[in-house]
């Protein structure tokens, strides 16, 4: 969607549809339709039951981030698709009690299919749901009666439109150093991860001006991207595992390539020189060409086990391609790799979580390491040229019941390193340079895994290069960026955990009564989703205050509800103190300068997208009403506003094609952060999500 005002130029606005028509990977006539007999659902059932009830609900409704299983949430993800696709999803989940993706049989993960098949209006018959993951694969889910359904039908791009792919020019170092202020070349727009453009055509004085210019129909899913925009042409990542080219001026499809494999909770991609670099859900990195979308290499991430996923943004340094690895609960953790950009080939590997017998390694309680799990790398790293470091954020383990007490024995501590930390390496070698903890031993799933933003700013009448990490409670750290020094912190006040903070050394003293038990229960502010989540700060060099989103929300922890963490606990929602004016959702500024809190915006409803703050003086950002907004970023005072179709779910972006400025936003897709958000509305008896017809 793009809004226009016609002053002598364009003021533009771009609405690219998430929720559309569905699409089907291929629906052939020689595609079989699911059969499967009473007694693999009724199996089926108890199995769901027994390993899987605990994150997706008792009637496969959904909770908190687990999304639901039947009904509408079923059509648009699944029909038109094949069950090998279904079937792939389920057994990268880690079934219950603790287990590792894909250890049940494969007779069981049939069950679970053909149960939540019946529990679709799916009839069963006679014959059995194949096992066999190949024969799968022959098996298509039908379309609903009255679906409209997308051929994918071959992009053909006009001569002109051909022309402006043949002109594009390859990204250099120096354009990703010092980007062109009408390009978006990564995720956060610069190396430094700041969300900010110097671009100004749009400002304060005429952004009540903004109309829709055009709106691309996509296709449904679960992602969360950030458009990338090179000398007018926009690269996006969508639904189902497909990367598209788009003239970022009209909207006009002028590539499409489509991998495999179904996608999944993406963020983003990556450009340098003529390349599109893409991170895959079965844990693969391509490049394809940025002028036809044709595969140049495709390197296989080597993992002894399944489950590991890609969720964000490769990060391009000189030749390396550095790519962040979730494993929620695999043995052994995540990691951070880097492939060479010419040859697709793995280049180094950094483990997020500390190996026995190595540096660190005796902060896991003394458990062996096919007992440590988690150290997910979710979120997007950032990088600084002077200092040649790469900064990544480590989120915490679920699997936290061997961490909650203390061995208390001399030399072993259950800090759990590098959980909770950001990790500041050499891009060329992965060598750890230096790490910070911001929460040891984090018994409520409260992660410190986001952006570092770098920026200079002066502290004791010196500047200072610091990078800032504002985690799911939402109290900003800053470090230095050299050495990772602790600076200060800034809390916002929407959390109830942490009591203190040291001014030295950063240390945080945790309320006791908030330590999760069985047996006491307790109120934690915030709940898992995150006063802070997904979507991203921004930073504005101008006003010197970084943006945050926030959501005030907090989560009941005890004998009862959803049990995330193998603690035991159980999480349900809980009603935040502050959100009993009805106001859910805040934009809350922080003067790094000053450390302390500036202006805030309360708002009804969350905010679900990341925010972008322009040279224009604006600080743009949607949330679930479900609108778009541009405030002042001097005072958070509201601007302009307009109301879109669905949820809006993407990072917001702006650049400048033949001198007109655009503001892109995505909407529609259902992902992480978006499904977090109705759950825990859902949880206190309100309104899920707003959509508009």
């Amino acid at each position: 969607m793009t809004l226009i005002r016609r002053t002598g130029f364009f003021l533009v606005l771009i609405l690219l549809l998430g929720q559309w028509q569905l699409v089907s990977l291929a629906q052939t006539n020689s595609a079989q339709t699911p059969s499967f007999t009473q007694a693999q659902a009724s199996a089926g059932r108890m199995a769901y039951r027994e390993h899987c009830a605990s994150c997706h609900g008792a009637n496969l409704e959904g909770i908190h981030l687990s999304p639901s299983l039947v009904g509408s949430r079923f059509d648009q993800m699944w029909r038109g698709k094949s069950a090998e696709l279904l079937s792939f999803h389920l057994r990268r989940m880690p079934p219950e009690p603790l287990g590792t993706p894909g250890s049940l049989s494969d007779d069981s993960y049939a069950g679970i299919l053909a149960y939540i098949l019946i529990s679709n209006d799916f009839e069963s018959g006679d014959v059995e749901l194949p096992s066999d993951v190949e024969a799968l694969g022959k098996v298509m889910i039908p379309l609903a009666e009255g679906m409209k359904y997308d051929p994918n039908v071959p992009v053909v791009a006009s001569a002109e439109q051909t022309q402006l792919l043949e002109n594009l020019s390859a990204v250099t170092t120096e354009m990703r150093r010092n980007p062109s202020p009408n390009d978006w070349l990564q995720w956060g727009r610069t190396y430094d991860g700041q969300s900010f453009s110097p671009l100004m055509q749009i400002n304060k004085e005429n952004v009540d001006g903004l109309k829709l210019a055009w709106r691309l129909p996509l296709r449904s899913g679960t992602n969360m991207p950030t458009p990338l925009v090179h000398q007018g042409i926009m690269y996006l990542h969508t639904n189902p595992e497909t990367v598209l080219a788009i003239d970022a001026s009209n909207g006009m499809v002028l590539w499409r390539y489509q991998y495999k494999t179904s996608g999944s909770q993406k963020m983003g991609l990556g450009l340098h020189g003529n390349k599109v670099l893409v991170p895959t859900s079965d844990a693969h990195i391509l490049a394809l060409n940025a002028k036809t979308g044709e595969l140049i290499w495709d390197h296989a991430i080597a993992t002894k086990v399944r489950g590991y996923q890609l969720r964000s943004a490769p990060l391009v340094v000189g030749d390396n391609v550095i790519q962040g690895v979730t494993a929620s609960f695999i043995p052994g953790g995540g990691f951070i790799l880097a492939v060479d950009i010419n040859s697709g080939k793995e280049v180094w590997r950094f483990n997020t979580i500390a190996r026995p017998g190595e540096p660190w390694g005796n902060t896991w309680n003394d458990l062996p390491l096919e007992k440590r799990s988690g150290g997910s790398v979710w979120h997007q790293g950032t990088y600084d040229a002077e200092l040649n470091l790469i900064y990544y954020g480590v989120a915490p383990t679920y699997d936290t019941g061997p961490l909650l007490h203390s061995l208390d024995r001399e030399g072993i501590t259950n800090a759990a390193l590098y959980t909770n930390c950001t990790v500041a390496l050499n891009p060329d070698t992965g060598k750890l340079v230096w790490h910070y903890q911001h929460m040891p031993n984090d018994q409520w799933d409260l992660d410190w895994a986001f952006e570092r933003q770098i920026v200079s700013v002066p502290i004791n009448g010196k500047t200072r290069k610091v990078v800032m990490n504002i985690g799911k409670m939402a109290v900003l750290d800053a470090l230095d960026a050299a050495t990772g020094e602790y600076l200060f912190s800034v809390d916002t006040g929407v959390q109830n955990v942490i009591t203190a903070i040291d001014p030295k050394t950063g240390a945080k003293t945790i309320d006791p009564d908030k330590m999760p038990s069985t047996e006491r229960p307790c109120v934690v502010c915030p709940s898992a989703i995150g006063a802070r989540s997904w979507p991203p700060t921004s930073y504005s060099p101008r006003t010197k205050l970084v943006y945050v989103p926030l959501t005030e929300s907090c989560m009941l922890m005890g004998p009862e509800g959803m049990r995330l963490l193998t603690s035991g606990v159980g999480i349900s929602s809980a009603e935040h103190p502050d959100s009993r004016d009805g106001m859910l959702g805040r934009l809350q500024a922080i003067d790094v300068v000053n450390q302390k809190l500036a202006w805030t915006h309360d708002l009804v409803s969350p905010l679900s997208t990341g925010l972008l703050a322009t040279g224009g003086g604006l600080l743009f950002s949607g949330d679930t009403d479900p609108s778009l907004k541009a405030f002042d970023d001097a005072s958070g005072k509201l601007l302009w506003q307009a109301q879109l179709d669905d949820a809006p779910s993407s990072t917001l972006i702006t650049y400048s094609v033949n001198d007109k400025q655009y503001i892109a936003v995505i909407v529609g897709m259902r992902n992480f952060d978006i499904n977090g958000l109705s759950g825990a509305l859902q949880g206190l008896g309100l309104s899920s999500v707003k959509q508009r017809n």
